[in-house]
C-alpha cells in the first residue's frame, strides 16, 4: 500500500514537472519579443532560482569541496549552455519546434555512446533514434528546403549537445572525475545540492556573457503581447523564475526519489507536448498536420530509447558519476534532462 502510494505521488511530481518546464519558453518568448535579449532574460531565470535556491546551497556546502567538477560541469552545460541556447532559439523559431529538437539529445548520446565510446547499444535504443530522426524530418520539413531559421534550429540543437556534454562529463572515465576521491564517489551527492550550486556557476557563468548591466529594465515594468493580450513582464518572469525553474526541478528530483528512470523519463516526455500546446494556446503558434505527426514520432523514439534499457537502482544525479557506455544508461539519459536541466532545458 505504501509503495503504491509513493508510486502514485512519484507520478503526480514527475506530471508537475512535466508541465512546470513545458510553460518556460511560453513565458520566455513574450520577454523576448518584448524587446529583452534572450541571454538576458536566461540570466533573469537563472538568477532568480539560484537566489531562490541559496539557503540549499549553503546547506550543501560541503559539494564545493566534495565535487567541485561536476557543479563546473552542471553550471557550464546543464544550466548556462543549455538555457542559453534554448532561448536564443526561441527568439528565431516557435517553441515546440525548438523543444522537439532539444529531444534529440538521447538520440546524441546514444550516438556518442555507439561511435566514440565504440559500444554496443540494443536494436530497440538504435530504432528509438531511426524514429527520433525520421520525426525530426517531419518537424522542420525538410521537403520545404527548412522553413524555420537555419540558425534558430543550430541553436536548438546546440541545446540538446549541451545536455550531451553533461552526460560524458558524467563519465568516471573522463579526467574531471578521475581526480575525484573515492569517498566522493561512495557518498552520492545530494541533487538539491547539485541543482543549487550549478544554478549559482551558471549565474556567474552568463553573468559574463550577457552582462545584466547593461539590459532594457524598463521592459520589466511594462506590459506583453501574449497572442494579443496584455500580461505584465514581472508576472511572465515570476512564471520563468518560481514555477518554470524552482519548481520543475525540485518536483523533478523528488519524482526521480519515487519513481524507475525510465517512468519518470517517460511521463518527462510530455514536456514537448505542453509546451506545443501551451504555445498553439497562448502565442498562437499553430504547427502543421505533418509537424504535430513527426512530434509524436519524436516523442515515440524517445520513449522507446529510454525503454530498451534496464532499470537503474537510483535517480541519475543521485548516482554520482555514471558511465555512458554502461548498460542502462540510455535509459536514464531523459530522466537525467530532466533532473540535470533538461529540460530543461526548457
Amino acid at each position: 500500500m505504501q509503495a503504491s502510494q509513493g508510486r502514485s505521488a512519484g507520478l503526480g511530481l514527475a506530471l508537475a514537472s512535466a508541465f512546470a518546464f513545458g510553460g518556460s519558453g511560453v513565458a520566455a518568448k513574450p520577454l523576448i519579443e518584448a524587446g529583452l535579449d534572450p541571454l538576458h532574460v536566461v540570466w533573469l531565470r537563472v538568477a532568480g532560482a539560484a537566489l531562490v535556491l541559496a539557503p540549499a546551497a549553503w546547506r550543501h556546502r560541503n559539494l564545493l569541496r566534495e565535487r567541485p567538477a561536476l557543479l563546473a560541469g552542471f553550471g557550464l552545460f546543464a544550466v548556462a549552455g543549455v538555457q542559453a541556447c534554448y532561448f536564443a532559439a526561441l527568439s528565431r523559431i516557435p517553441v515546440g519546434v525548438a523543444l522537439l529538437v532539444e529531444y534529440l539529445a538521447p538520440a546524441l548520446v546514444l550516438g556518442w555512446v555507439r561511435f566514440v565510446r565504440r559500444r554496443s547499444v540494443t536494436r530497440a535504443a538504435a530504432l528509438g533514434v531511426l524514429l527520433a530522426a525520421a520525426g525530426l524530418a517531419c518537424v522542420v520539413e525538410v521537403w520545404s528546403g527548412l522553413r524555420f531559421d537555419p540558425l534558430g534550429l543550430l541553436l536548438a540543437l546546440g541545446a540538446a549537445c549541451c545536455q550531451v556534454g553533461y552526460f560524458v562529463l558524467s563519465d568516471p572515465g573522463a579526467p574531471a572525475a578521475g581526480r575525484e576521491s573515492v569517498e566522493a564517489r561512495r557518498e552520492p551527492p545530494h541533487p538539491v545540492g547539485v541543482i543549487a550550486y550549478g544554478l549559482l556557476v551558471g549565474t556567474v557563468l552568463l553573468t559574463l556573457v550577457a552582462r545584466p548591466w547593461g539590459m532594457d529594465w524598463s521592459v520589466l515594468g511594462s506590459a506583453t503581447r501574449m497572442n494579443g493580450h496584455g500580461v505584465p513582464a514581472w508576472l511572465l518572469l515570476a512564471w520563468v523564475v518560481l514555477l518554470a525553474t524552482v519548481l520543475a526541478y525540485l518536483t523533478g528530483v523528488v519524482s526521480v526519489r519515487l519513481l524507475s528512470p525510465q517512468v519518470a523519463g517517460v511521463v518527462a516526455c510530455l514536456e514537448a507536448v505542453v509546451a506545443t500546446v501551451l504555445a498553439w494556446v497562448l502565442l498562437g503558434e499553430r504547427l502543421s498536420g505533418p509537424q504535430l505527426v513527426g512530434g509524436l514520432v519524436v516523442l515515440a523514439g524517445a520513449y522507446i530509447a529510454q525503454s530498451s534499457a534496464p532499470k537503474a537502482p537510483s535517480g541519475p544525479v543521485a548516482s554520482g558519476p555514471v558511465d555512458p557506455g554502461a548498460p542502462g544508461v540510455a535509459g536514464e539519459s531523459a530522466d537525467r534532462m530532466r533532473t540535470t536541466g533538461g529540460a530543461a532545458s526548457a
